[in-house]
């Protein structure tokens, strides 16, 4: 029986492990932290050590080790056995070596991916059985775990974290939304970030298989490697494949939908909207269900999400916005007058593309790790400690038609369990001001 560590107990490493002892593997799972499932595993016959990851777990001979896709591979327990050359996985790999009949389109990029990936699993599973998995919430382990032998569809959100530890993942359809710099405080540099995202269409072969190219990014177009499967380029403002005709978005000339069909703000979103609905028709989904799908959607929680108009002021939740990119997209979602509160853990990016952007921000308020280093964008800018401070200091500051936008340019590790925490907090303290 082959033997398999699996580093980290979050939702991945927990299911990872149960399929692979399912799949009849001896399997161990350590986290640094408390297992609160130990019980439930060590019950199917897994080995379970938590509060730490004790030095026996280095002497054994491991076929392979699955690793939460979080965790550098700096950290010094990974790099023992990435010196010692043994295979590190990532759940995403371990999950797709078992169905045969699910059909994946992968979406990954540094935004834009969590409301492609939406859109595309509200169409896809208009037409046929479909899963939302990946980054978007559910682990896919847990649905092959589940569902392994159903015919499905998979709209997978997938980051340049899994891409590492899938050397042999295959998408039938992949898109890299866009590239601007993001998690410098786990990749040694910048291309190596670039790199790891391109690496989604490196097993892609063939006309079957769909790269969805996107020719409006000077980065993406500059950090392209050889693509061995069908291109499909697609912009917003030149000719493509996938294109903007008058008010219609086509296809290969096919009308696939009218932008007016869209009610959600922003010419990101008419993109992300056009990438979904191509995505979801190279997986044979209708026309009318993509048509329907659109008109009806109302967007995806903590992205540029509004939470309530107070005393004429609009309060907007965009906690998803954790780069300089996003925030710079949500501040020119908006032709009012915008108070901005931003700040949270370091990525070690910087903020000098926000410059250029400083002027849509009627005022700077920052708070978090970054405070200091966020508010020298702006002279009047108001530091606080924490987000709740920032808010009331927003509340007290903002006209009518003023617009409140929490979109922190940064990561939430710093005071919060992650950005779906940060976002909830946020809209729980706007609609105690009614």
């Amino acid at each position: 029986m082959e033997k398999v560590l699996v580093i980290g107990c979050a939702r991945s490493g927990y299911w990872a492990s149960k399929l692979l002892n399912k799949k009849g593997y001896d399997v161990t799972i350590t986290d640094a932290k408390i297992i609160k499932e130990k019980n439930e595993l060590e019950g199917l016959g897994i080995k379970v050590f938590d509060n730490g990851h004790p030095d026996i777990l280095r002497n054994e001979e491991w076929s392979f080790v699955v690793k939460n896709p979080g965790i550098p591979y700096s950290n010094d327990f990974v790099k023992y056995f990435v010196e010692k050359k043994i295979d590190i996985f990532t759940e995403i790999e371990i999950a797709l070596r078992y169905p045969i009949f699910y059909d994946v389109a992968a979406v990954t990029g540094t935004n834009g991916k969590t409301t492609i990936t939406t859109l595309l699993y509200k169409i896809l599973k208009e037409n046929t059985l479909a899963y939302p998995c990946g980054n978007i919430g559910t682990a896919l382990s847990e649905v092959v775990y589940n569902h392994e032998n159903e015919s499905a569809n998979i709209a997978l959100e997938i980051s340049a974290f899994q891409l590492l530890g899938a050397p042999s993942f295959h998408p039938e359809v992949a898109v890299i939304t866009n590239l601007t710099p993001d998690h410098l405080d786990y990749f040694d540099s910048l291309q190596d970030y670039y790199d790891a995202k391109n690496l989604i269409y490196k097993n892609m072969k063939g006309n079957d298989d769909w790269f969805l190219r996107n020719i409006d990014d000077e980065t993406v177009m500059a950090n392209m490697k050889e693509i061995n499967c069908r291109v499909v380029d697609y912009s917003l403002e030149k000719e493509a494949d996938l294109m903007l005709k008058g008010d219609d978005v086509t296809l290969f000339g096919e009308v696939l939908f009218n932008k007016n069909d869209l009610k959600i703000i922003g010419k990101h979103n008419l993109q992300n909207a056009m990438v979904a609905a191509a995505m979801a028709y190279k997986l044979d989904a209708t026309k009318e269900s993509i048509r329907r799908v659109i008109s009806n959607f109302k967007g995806v929680e903590h992205r540029i999400e509004f939470v309530e108009t107070i005393d004429g002021v609009s309060y907007y939740n965009d906690s998803k916005g954790t780069n300089v990119d996003s925030t710079i997209t949500a501040l020119k979602a908006f032709n009012k007058p915008v108070i901005l509160l931003a700040g949270g853990h370091d990525k070690h990016t910087g903020f000098k593309e926000l410059e250029t952007y400083k002027n849509k921000i009627k005022k700077l308020i920052t708070f978090g790790e970054t405070k200091n280093e966020l508010a020298k964008l702006k002279d009047d800018s108001i530091i606080c400690e924490t987000m709740e401070e920032a808010l009331n200091m927003a509340k007290q500051l903002a006209k009518k038609d003023d617009v409140v936008l929490l979109s922190p340019a940064c990561s939430s590790y710093d005071q919060f369990k992650n950005f779906e925490e940060r976002g909830e907090i946020f809209k729980e303290l706007v609609r105690k001001f009614k």
